[in-house]
């Protein structure tokens, strides 16, 4: 292409030397150094005046190096009076800290994106970011490219019964990933959710464990005053909680907190005095029984246990409720609320991947996890933006296959970030039979040889064809088309 040039960054020279092959082009030359004292010192070989100027830089364990290089990069292009400097970012850096997790954390990832505005880029092409929503960070257009397209193609072609599999996330914040894969596939989809399950400590214990249930839940207080007085509770129900939203309705216009809840005894005096058949108006027949699609079982230190395993939670519920005074204090105080709910409540901040990490790892705690869906002697493809810790796939992995019964387990992402021993960890994982990522994130070479479940797909042809349409102000549409084959 006349008039541009592609200059790598030190992150991923063997990606950009595939982006140049594909646009039948050599890397631009640019000098990459450090000084002594860690300084990075950028020179630029090539004339940029006038030219149409792109710099690849991706993510790598030198994060904060790598950032600094491509700002330094695009300052001296800049400089250099280049016509428009594109940044080239398959996987952007700090994606997770898109939001406030507190009130004196800092939303990291629109600072970078003022950062690169500052240094004078004017436009941004990236792959999958974390939360679309970033795109508005930025003063300049973003593409955001999205692998989706690759990955069903590869499915198509190398799964052989992949119209009988099922997608499913490993959290419920990857669910519109996952229904965008499904429906592009035509797939059922599901969902792993992992809690915290309550200990059965005294009621010092609970209020310290559990302060908001205390604060939220008087219909679940009310009904264990009547069955232990066993009186039928019917008239307060029903009834709203001031300052609350109101219970959740029928189809025919009655509560669900009404007989599902509640225990046998209570249950027929509740109907008779609601007035309302255990048959709605549509006919449909409501009974007590468990929707058979959904699975629970037990997670202790990231592993599915067996029902008998000795509960942990237990254990530390009842060892916090002792004659501690810090503990009587913390229960007198139980009205506080918690730090989750310092921005409102909303739960929307949700845990990074090494917050999730250390919680699961935590052998005090165990944690229920239940699965939605019905993966029985089927293929599960597990899907996220990113691989970082092992701790959730492993433990979502389990949970389809142990008790899921699924027959083979694929964990699918765009971004092969791999901290520490994640692929050792999950290349040992006897429930994942294979890792499918990208090259948007360098994977060491000796990494990727000892990994056979390994496979990873290459984004230079789609990066190469994001460069060409960007440079000649053609529309990247048909880049987010999925061909069928």
């Amino acid at each position: 292409m006349r008039g541009t040039l592609i200059f790598s960054g030190s992150s991923c020279p063997a990606l950009t030397g595939k982006v140049c092959e594909n646009l039948g082009m050599t890397p631009a030359d640019a000098e990459l150094t450090q000084f002594s004292n860690g300084e990075t010192s950028v020179r630029i070989l090539n004339s940029v005046r006038e030219k149409d100027v792109f710099v690849v830089q991706s993510g790598s364990p030198k994060i904060n190096d790598t950032i600094m290089e491509l700002l330094i990069m695009i300052s001296a292009c800049k400089g250099g009076s280049a016509s428009k400097i594109t940044a080239v970012l398959p996987y952007f850096p700090y994606s997770r800290q898109s939001k406030k997790k507190s009130h004196r954390g800092a939303i990291t990832a629109r600072m970078l994106a003022n950062l690169l505005g500052v240094a004078g880029v004017k436009h941004i092409i990236t792959v999958d970011l974390h939360a679309s929503q970033m795109q508005g960070f930025f003063k300049c257009p973003v593409d955001n490219l999205h692998a989706e397209p690759l990955i069903a193609r590869w499915i198509r072609q190398n799964v052989s019964d992949w119209k009988e599999a099922v997608v499913v996330s490993k959290n419920a914040g990857g669910t519109k990933r996952v229904t965008s894969l499904a429906d592009a596939l035509k797939l059922n989809f599901g969902m792993v959710t992992t809690d915290k399950k309550r200990g059965n400590g005294n009621m010092t214990g609970s209020m310290v464990l559990n302060p908001i249930d205390a604060v939220l839940d008087p219909i679940g207080e009310q009904v264990n005053e009547a069955v232990e007085h066993e009186e039928p509770l019917v008239s307060n129900i029903t009834q709203p909680i001031a300052g609350t939203a109101s219970p959740a309705r029928r189809p025919n216009g009655s509560s669900l907190h009404s007989a599902k809840s509640l225990p046998s005894r209570l249950r027929s005096s509740t109907s008779a005095l609601d007035g309302v058949d255990e048959e709605g108006e549509d006919g449909i027949e409501y009974n007590d029984q468990r929707v058979h699609e959904v699975t629970q079982a037990r997670l202790v230190q990231g592993h599915i246990v067996p029902d008998d395993f000795e509960s942990p939670a237990v254990s530390a519920a009842t060892s916090v409720a002792g004659d501690d005074p810090m503990t009587m204090s913390h229960a007198s105080s139980f009205f506080a609320p918690q730090h989750h709910a310092a921005l409102g409540g909303s739960g929307d901040a949700a845990e990074s991947s090494d917050e999730e990490e250390e919680i699961l790892k935590d052998p005090k705690v165990e944690h229920m996890v239940t699965l939605v869906g019905d993966v029985k002697n089927r293929t599960v493809f597990i899907v996220d933006d990113m691989i970082d810790k092992p701790g959730s796939w492993i433990a979502a992995a389990e949970t389809v296959v142990k008790r899921g019964l699924a027959k083979k387990v694929y964990c699918i992402a765009t971004h092969a970030v791999f901290g520490a021993d994640c692929l050792e960890q999950l290349q040992d994982c006897d429930c994942i039979d294979h890792i499918l990522v990208t090259n948007s994130y360098p994977i060491p070479e000796e990494k990727a040889r000892n990994a056979s479940k390994l496979t990873v797909l290459d984004l230079s042809y789609l990066l190469a064809e994001a460069i060409r349409r960007n440079h000649y102000g053609e529309s990247i549409s048909p880049l987010f088309q999925h061909i069928m084959e």
